[in-house]
């Protein structure tokens, strides 16, 4: 089959992850990217501050890439856009809402220069080279979310956006039924649906019943109410905006990122709260306190979240109060169970009462479950399935669902990132392999930490570290003072006092007896020996200098 009815399916994130989504469609040469976020770190990723897609494939061939397309506003889809901008200079479609949230993520780091946005919206359509997109609107946890519609002369492909088929959001705008429907009278080639609940059986709860939970919340509350969630959460704003008019309080926003999107929503009209209701957060401290309601982010118990910082009495603009009750409104992204357990357990140690999802419905997904799943795919009625947006776990589970209802198991196609995916002559094959890796970002730094990089912090934080100075004669070999020893995070200073005058002797019988070459039989040797010792591998550092 000719290069010019293939159509190349390229996953650079998301897929075997969840987070950093980014899928690349090339057609002819030409190129458009779906999304480009990024993914928090795990807690093994130590000073990584988050992680955006491997899309070298991309920068080798960025005179061919026509477009970015984002489906919504959240993080792990927008994320990345700061870092795409430096590298290609095309056009990014978004959804008025998106838009928004992407200039003020570009205003906040000095790149708004660098994008060329374009408004689009649910409903309309962009021929670009040899694609046509067409967006139809899907509900999700934040307002102004497409899937997109993408055609070539290799077919039809439906790529769907975190999505739930929720009859009753908050914003009253459910997923396009009628527009899926028609795809599926037209002929859909390819199907690709996001995984993340494709595990857990039945349908999420609709973001309905999260109001009555809140009224709970806030009738209970004596003192002040701190309710963290996700900046990008626009949906979440607007219900605890109600529930504080409804219960006579005030509501402050906290955070940069949650200032600033808030800011943007209320603006664009997809937030109704007014003015009279919010009031600067300096101005909600000196309220009483059954009269506040603050928002603010942590809800991941991010150690510099609000949150985090209230967790650890480090919170400079104000700290916690006895009586305050904290609402953590979000789920747990995978990985970081134990950073917000430990964050629960500090706040209660600090005297606040912590409401989460586990004792009380204050927060729903926004990804479909497995009912939702097969509903959607007996609705497209796709010929292929690509599961997308999940760990491998989920991919498989998702899978496995298409078969249960209906989609031949030769048809569906699991792949993680970095496996091409090829429609051609409608069908479905896997092309070759591309690097499909993680890009650390830490501060200014992107890409310059590896897996080695990693692995050596990870094995510092475990074992700790000795570095071990020796001095040398150049001419006769011998010692000039005994070798001076530090450590830090293996053992303690009492521990240290004993250990290391040991160390130090033997090195020098080493020495004395003509037994070491260079720095790596001195390694291997005082290793040996502390593992004899302590049965502990912490690294260990020889700098040998001769000297006259």
């Amino acid at each position: 089959m000719s290069k010019k009815n293939k159509l190349r399916i390229i996953p650079l994130g998301g897929l075997g992850e969840v987070g950093k989504n980014m899928m690349a469609y090339e057609f002819g040469g030409d190129i458009i990217v779906v999304d480009a976020g990024i993914m928090f770190p795990k807690n093994d990723m130590l000073g990584v501050d988050y992680i955006i897609p491997d899309y070298e494939y991309l920068k080798k061939r960025a005179n061919r890439v026509l477009g970015l397309f984002i489906t919504h506003g959240h993080e792990d889809h927008i994320g990345a856009i700061q870092h795409f901008v430096d590298d290609f200079s095309v056009p990014i479609y978004a959804t008025p809402l998106t838009r928004g949230l992407i200039e003020g993520k570009l205003a906040r780091n000095n790149a708004q220069h660098k994008a060329q946005i374009k408004t689009i919206q649910a409903g309309d359509h962009t021929k670009i080279g040899p694609f046509m997109v067409e967006y139809f609107h899907v509900s999700h946890s934040i307002p102004d979310c497409v899937g997109m519609a993408i055609t070539t002369n290799a077919g039809l492909v439906v790529h769907m956006s975190d999505f739930k088929l929720d009859h009753t959001p908050v914003d009253g705008w459910p997923t396009d039924f009628a527009k899926l429907a028609e795809y599926s009278m037209r002929g859909v080639d390819l199907l690709l649906s996001d995984s993340t609940n494709a595990e857990r059986p039945g349908w999420t709860p609709s973001e309905a019943v999260i109001g009555p939970a809140f009224d709970k919340v806030f009738s209970e509350a004596k003192g002040r109410i701190i309710v963290a969630t996700f900046a990008s959460l626009i949906s979440r704003v607007q219900q605890v905006a109600d529930s504080a008019a409804k219960y006579g309080r005030k509501m402050a926003i906290a955070g940069p990122s949650m200032v600033d999107n808030v800011k943007i929503a209320r603006k664009m009209k997809y937030l109704n709260i007014p003015d009279s209701l919010i009031v600067p957060i300096d101005q909600a401290l000196n309220m009483q306190n059954h009269k506040v309601v603050i928002m603010c982010t942590g809800s991941q118990g991010e150690p510099s979240s609000i949150v985090g910082r209230l967790s650890a009495g480090t919170n400079r603009q104000f700290d916690l109060k006895e009586g305050d009750t904290i609402v953590l409104s979000s789920h747990p992204i995978p990985g970081n169970e134990e950073t917000i357990s430990k964050t629960i357990n500090r706040l209660l140690r600090r005297g606040a009462k912590v409401i989460h999802d586990g004792i009380a419905p204050i927060h729903v997904s926004g990804h479909a479950a497995q009912e939702e799943q097969k509903l959607l795919i007996n609705l497209v009625r796709p010929k292929h399935f690509m599961p997308i947006h999940g760990e491998l776990r989920q991919l498989m589970r998702h899978a496995e669902l298409a078969q249960q209802v209906g989609v031949p198991a030769e048809n569906t196609i699991v792949v993680e990132n970095g496996q091409v995916v090829e429609l051609v002559g409608r069908k479905v094959l896997r092309g070759e392999r591309i690097p499909g890796d993680y890009v650390f970002v830490t501060g200014e730094s992107i890409g310059d930490i590896d897996h080695d990089v990693m692995k050596e912090r990870s094995q510092l934080a475990r074992n700790g570290i000795m570095l071990i100075d020796i001095s040398l004669d150049k001419l006769t070999g011998k010692l000039l003072h005994a070798p001076e020893i530090i450590t830090r995070g293996f053992v303690s200073p009492e521990d240290a006092e004993a250990l290391i005058p040991e160390v130090r002797t033997r090195i020098m019988e080493l020495i004395h007896n003509g037994g070491i070459d260079d720095e790596k039989d001195l390694i291997n040797a005082v290793k040996s020996y502390l593992h004899q010792e302590t049965k502990r591998r912490p690294m260990v550092f020889v700098t040998l200098g001769k000297h006259k």
